[in-house]
């Protein structure tokens, strides 16, 4: 199944038994995210999410990677843009916890930042023996979204404080062993098992809607979280730390470059 359109924002759509597969489908830039592409994401979610069509949604990435996160080749430089790349992270969020249906993270890879922080609203999260969480914000002047300082500490505790402020490579058996993942398989079955994730928390009859309102956070606590972190965005655009932080993130990999071709 496809919809027109979608490849241009690089999201790929697939049913598989009865589970809409949305796949980040830009591989040469490891799925980095344009607001773009979290407002297709965003309104994927939406459109599949009402229980009617399908019995659950499925979010991957394609290749190596989950997501580099934010794609900084097209970074804020306003503060206006800084809200819109906020706000088009939150309303991922915010649709994902909207859903009738399970939502089920298939963390095929590399997981950065604000893409790593999508997972965390999802009703599970399986990962393979290449999946590696990783949160830069904290060095790149950024700072984190996705309503991550409430959904992260409701997952791992207080692992979480130690993944934001000193960015460690959180490898998968580390991911399973804190909460992070729920389940690690070999990478070709990855898919197959979320898929199967969804049928078994659908069986005939089922009040899985109902459960997944009373299971997942409150929608309250969400907004707040949001609010607290744009606030904390604000204050790193105006303190000039975020544009500081690209700047540098740039200049690394320039050096980086340099130094492979010497």
């Amino acid at each position: 199944m496809t919809t027109p359109g979608s490849a241009a924002q690089h999201v790929d759509i697939a049913l598989v038994r009865g589970v809409v597969v949305l796949t980040l489908d830009r591989p040469d830039k490891l799925n980095a995210l344009t607001v773009a592409m979290r407002r297709r994401l965003a309104a994927l979610v939406r459109e599949h999410g009402t229980g009617e069509t399908v019995r659950g949604i499925v979010l991957t990435g394609r290749g190596r990677a989950f997501s580099a996160g934010e794609d900084l080749a097209h970074a804020p430089t306003t503060e206006a843009e800084v809200h819109e790349a906020f706000e088009s992270f939150h309303d991922v969020t915010r649709a994902i916890l909207q859903t009738r249906v399970p939502v089920i993270a298939a963390v095929n890879g590399l997981a950065v930042g604000g893409a790593s922080e999508i997972t965390l609203c999802c009703d599970a999260r399986i990962g393979t023996p290449a999946t590696e969480y990783f949160q830069p914000e904290n060095a790149r002047g950024l700072t984190i979204s996705n309503a991550t300082s409430l959904l992260l500490r409701r997952l791992v505790g207080n692992h979480a404080m130690r993944m934001v402020l000193a960015s460690p490579r959180v490898h998968a058996a580390e991911a399973l062993s804190i909460g992070l993942l729920d389940e690690v398989v070999e990478a070709d079955q990855l898919v197959e098992r979320a898929v199967d994730t969804v049928h078994a928390w659908t069986p005939e009859g089922n009040t899985t809607a109902l459960h997944l309102a009373l299971l997942r956070p409150l929608l309250a606590d969400v907004e707040a979280a949001f609010e607290r972190e744009d606030a904390a965005a604000h204050e790193a655009w105006t303190s000039g730390l975020l544009t500081a932080g690209v700047a540098g993130f740039w200049n690394t990999k320039s050096t980086q470059a340099e130094e492979a071709d010497a």
